[in-house]
């Protein structure tokens, strides 16, 4: 008889993704449905990348070069200067959206048993990079009552063995929107040197920083240069999900080099996203300050909304645009379904992502969904009565 193998076997399905099978049949129905569970922006993509796809006037759609096409890779140095990230086009790989510069960082630097300490909850993607490269995953815990600032150092020590390799973070976060202080990002660097770590450090919400402090970038943190291995993605800044472009950028000469075996492996990252993503670097700024100014007020509408309801509580996110919400409800993953298959109101439902599916931890996040305030304002507001009507209906409410 024919096996999958231990490793698919192994690998949890998506709490973004894995309901939507249910989704399609409440819409079969004649239900709408507001999807809360997905971080797909409906503002505009820049419209000089639209353009500049409409006037590809080539002949052939070749493959680019494995670690992406020049020009891009030297405008881009000009945007991370931006944000006061020192790099050189050498520094910088761009892969097919940040999931493959995860994979591939995972690739390149862990051996099977390696173990990564990871703040939960996190991307649910990154257990499942983990486990394809035969990594272990080792929580540790931030709480929703807390707003998920990072523990102690000393919870970070007690998990550290000889089989620690890396240490990951995403910041600004995702699921939770929580920024990282410049005092927490200096004990992680100091982690990272006394025990000779990398660090791999998601950075693809950083232009979704909605309070005074600075964003910090691992790339700022002095002492630990060979060690950092950076993640990112065109996919939320320009809303270009779909065109696939991420970058993973170090100046580990090592690292890159052994990426660049995946690279070419891969043959190549997409052309046309490629295209695309380089004329976005000149988008205007109008156009980056309308995406922010609404994400600020999607913000206020949303943690205030759900706020106001019974029994619900969300912290205030200070970036991305996500957050983790704890529900009056005896399990997430239940409730996310009994939305989609046995609810509605007045002929609309919501859409969420079960919260144990951005834990590891067994029995953490079973009252916690994520939500992505991705939606206009008329929408989030609509979802809001419907999410509070669910509540009350509810079977498994818990008081």
């Amino acid at each position: 008889m024919l096996e999958i193998s231990q490793r698919g076997r192994m690998m949890a399905s998506s709490p973004i993704r894995k309901l939507a099978p249910y989704a399609e049949k409440a819409k079969e129905r004649g239900i709408k449905v507001y999807h809360l569970n997905i971080g797909q922006p409906d503002l505009p993509t820049p419209e000089i990348a639209l353009d500049a796809i409409r006037s590809i006037d080539r002949k052939v759609l070749e493959y680019s070069p494995s670690q992406g096409i020049s020009s891009y890779r030297k405008k881009l140095v000009d945007y991370y200067d931006t944000y006061g990230i020192e790099v050189t086009p050498d520094d910088i790989i761009i892969t097919t959206g940040g999931s493959e510069a995860v994979l591939f960082a995972f690739m390149s630097c862990l051996n099977p048993g390696d173990e990564i300490i990871i703040p939960e909850p996190s991307y649910a993607n990154y257990m499942t990079f983990a486990t394809c490269c035969g990594a272990v995953i080792r929580s540790v815990a931030t709480t929703i009552e807390e707003g998920f600032c990072l523990p102690k150092v000393e919870q970070f020590e007690k998990l550290i063995t000889p089989r620690t390799k890396a240490i990951l973070i995403c910041n600004p976060n995702n699921p939770t929107g929580y920024l990282y202080t410049r005092k927490e990002l200096e004990q992680i660097r100091d982690l990272v040197a006394r025990h000779d770590l990398y660090l791999f450090s998601d950075e693809v919400y950083r232009e979704f920083v909605y309070s005074g402090v600075p964003y910090i970038s691992a790339f700022h943190l002095k002492g630990i240069e060979q060690n950092v291995v950076l993640i990112d993605s065109v996919s939320k800044r320009y809303s270009e999900c779909g065109i696939r472009v991420g970058a993973l950028l170090t100046k580990n000469v090592a690292v890159r080099e052994t990426v660049m075996k995946l690279c070419q492996a891969r043959l190549s990252p997409p052309l046309i996203g490629q295209i695309a993503a380089e004329a976005s670097l000149d988008a205007p700024r109008d156009y980056s300050m309308d995406v922010y100014e609404e994400y600020v007020e999607r913000r206020k509408c949303l943690i205030d909304g759900l706020n106001k309801i019974p029994g619900v509580y969300s912290p205030i996110p200070m970036g991305a645009f996500y957050t983790m919400v704890k529900l009056p409800i005896d399990d997430c993953e239940r409730f996310c379904r009994w939305c989609l298959e046995e609810f509605d109101y007045e002929g609309e439902t919501v859409m969420m992502a079960p919260g144990t599916g951005f834990y590891t931890t067994p029995g953490l996040g079973y009252n916690e969904v994520r939500m992505a305030y991705v939606l206009k304002i008329e929408d989030l507001k609509r979802a809001l009565v419907v999410l509070s009507k669910a509540l009350e209906a509810y079977p498994g409410r818990q008081e």
